[in-house]
């Protein structure tokens, strides 16, 4: 296995990073609508059908000689190198771009410059309404994911917000397309609100955007997420600004790539491959809490240790399953709500996943917990 050059990865955790799936939203909404899809599931442009999922062959056992696949994945890349699995990739080529995030990674998927990315549950989704046939082919989520979220609501000092009910009437950033977007229309459903019952100002939530936009009272509310948590308190609480949980989950973290690539017997199964490692690398994260610390948001992110060590706790403990029964049936309650609220096509969720890789990243992620505890 190889490894191709690229720069420092993107932050996942609402820093100073150049683009992130947390400020992708400008990019994707600059997308162009390549046409909606119909009621049932599958994705297809014109000319370009859909994959019929039925008609992909089983998942070969070795990797054909001369496979490259194109990654990006760039907070794996980083785990591989410092826990050493990187060299169980072996017998093919791994590229690893210096991309993340849904907009990035949709356009680099229609640019044929990418075989798999790493997102929320969203950008499947709209990549899916726009025409592009993708499939998620790992599943993240976090154990006690409602007491672990990766957003907390932030309240503008003086706003009066303390639960979500008094949301009603109240200024609220929202970010169609986005994590962001989905989670402010899931905590209007829960408050028993509707869009009507507040106001949206659409603004992408790029590095502090949402936080500037708090303190000067441009909005009242708006999902804030990892150090931007932490900051935000620090730097407003003095003036009235809080943070409210939501009491959602937010948790889940996908591996998708285009149906297309998932059709080449050669390049499936070598995402097979880096999915397995994928599950290990998961695993090595948790149980090195000090060495993902140091080598990671230190030196690979540039945060302090005091904000690397906030969100490894805010993180909790991973559940990798290698049944996405569960995953699925939340995901299809996300697509139906965001099907109502931005009047887009009914989806199926299931049809968003490759069944062929289900228990690959659990499995690895079980046997390599087993493994360390020898």
């Amino acid at each position: 296995m190889t490894f191709a050059a690229s720069s420092p990865p993107p932050s996942a955790t609402g820093g100073t990073s150049t683009f992130t799936r947390r400020r992708a939203l400008g990019a994707f909404l600059a997308l162009p609508a390549l046409g909606l899809l119909t009621a049932c599931g599958g994705s297809a442009t014109a000319g370009n059908p859909a994959v019929d999922q039925a008609s992909l062959a089983p998942l070969a056992t070795s990797v054909p000689a001369g496979t490259t696949i194109k990654v990006g994945d760039p907070t794996v890349k980083v785990a591989l190198e410092l826990s050493g699995l990187k060299k169980e990739l072996e017998g093919f080529t791994v590229e690893f771009a210096n991309i993340s995030g849904g907009p990035q990674t949709t356009e680099a998927f229609r640019a044929n410059a990418l075989d798999v990315g790493s997102v929320a549950d969203i950008p499947p989704i709209h990549a899916t309404w726009t025409g592009l046939d993708v499939r998620i082919i790992a599943s993240a989520y976090r154990q006690d994911a409602v007491n672990h979220p990766i957003y907390e609501l932030g309240i503008a000092p003086g706003a009066g917000v303390t639960k979500l009910e008094e949301l009603r009437g109240k200024k609220i950033a929202y970010s169609p397309g986005q994590a962001q977007g989905a989670l402010v229309l899931r905590i209007l459903q829960k408050a028993g609100l509707s869009q009507d019952d507040v106001k949206l100002i659409e603004l992408p939530s790029t590095g502090d955007t949402y936080s500037t936009a708090l303190s000067s009272k441009q909005v009242d509310a708006a999902p804030l997420g990892g150090v931007q948590i932490k900051r935000y308190l620090a730097k407003y609480k003095a003036d009235g600004g809080t943070t409210l949980r939501h009491g959602l989950r937010d948790d889940p973290g996908h591996l998708y790539s285009p149906a297309k690539v998932l059709a080449d017997p050669a390049k499936a199964a070598a995402l097979a491959a880096y999915v397995k490692v994928w599950g290990k690398a998961q695993r090595w994260i948790e149980d090195h809490p000090e060495e993902w610390l140091e080598g990671y948001y230190v030196k690979d992110q540039g945060l302090s240790r005091e904000d690397g060590q906030y969100l490894i706790e805010a993180a909790g403990k991973r559940d990798i399953p290698t049944s996405w029964a569960e995953g699925i049936a939340r995901h299809q309650l996300t697509i139906d709500l965001l099907s109502k609220e931005q009047k887009k096509p009914e989806l199926t969720a299931a049809n968003l996943y490759d069944t062929r890789y289900e228990a690959i990243a659990g499995t690895a992620f079980a046997e390599a917990a087993k493994a360390g505890a020898v």
